[in-house]
């Protein structure tokens, strides 16, 4: 006849048998959520990009939805955004106010998420005193990125007499019906967005690029 006692020992000796395999079993779950922490900023900055290109050489009226009175007249004119040339590093996106096609945003893939940088020219081509502007992205979801001012926008702002700007944070949102553009700091916020259900006709070229 088998005792209580006997019962505890065995039950016992299995547990510890089995408590060098929970240690492991334990050790490969934390090292699999380690790995999940880690490539997340990577795979959001990814799918953003990846929504992009989506929409690669398909052009998209918009408005402004801020109320601004510094944009009044920004927005009465006809606001374009067109996604010109792509790749999963980068992607261009003109915007064209109106009859201006000075400005392209430029969406690049970085080792560590995204970069905006806004490329502005004159008509014959050149860069403006202010170009190159941005900064790097902080991933708020897989539909929104966030870029606050880089130093080198910082020192170009000061010199060129852009003090305002030196807090600038920029923001794009991406969803299946809306693109949208932000700018923000103290005092100071535009929005506009784009509807991507309604594609429209191709504009021109940006200034500086050829057709």
């Amino acid at each position: 006849m088998i005792g209580a006692d006997t019962l505890i020992d065995d039950d016992t000796k299995d547990i510890h048998m089995k408590l060098p395999l929970l240690a492991a079993a334990l050790l490969l779950t934390a090292c699999a959520n380690e790995n999940v922490d880690q490539s997340a900023p990577t795979n959001t900055a990814d799918t953003f990009m990846a929504a992009l290109n989506a929409h690669c050489g398909k052009a998209y009226e918009g408005r402004v939805v801020s109320t601004d009175e510094a944009d009044r007249g920004f927005a009465a004119e006809r606001l374009v955004m067109h996604v010109r040339t792509c790749s999963e590093d980068i992607v261009r996106i003109p915007f064209h106010v109106g009859d201006d096609h000075s400005r392209t945003w430029v969406v690049t893939r970085t080792e560590n998420g995204l970069r905006l940088k806004h490329d502005h020219r004159h008509e014959d081509g050149t860069e403006d005193a202010v170009t190159q502007y941005g900064g790097d992205g902080a991933m708020v979801s897989t539909t929104r990125a966030e870029f606050p001012v880089d130093q080198f926008s910082i020192d170009m702002f000061e010199r060129e007499g852009l003090t305002a700007s030196v807090t600038n944070v920029w923001a794009m949102e991406i969803t299946d019906d809306t693109f949208a553009y932000e700018l923000s700091r103290e005092n100071r916020f535009f929005r506009v967005e784009f509807d991507l259900k309604n594609p429209v006709t191709e504009p021109l070229a940006p200034w500086g690029v050829s057709d």
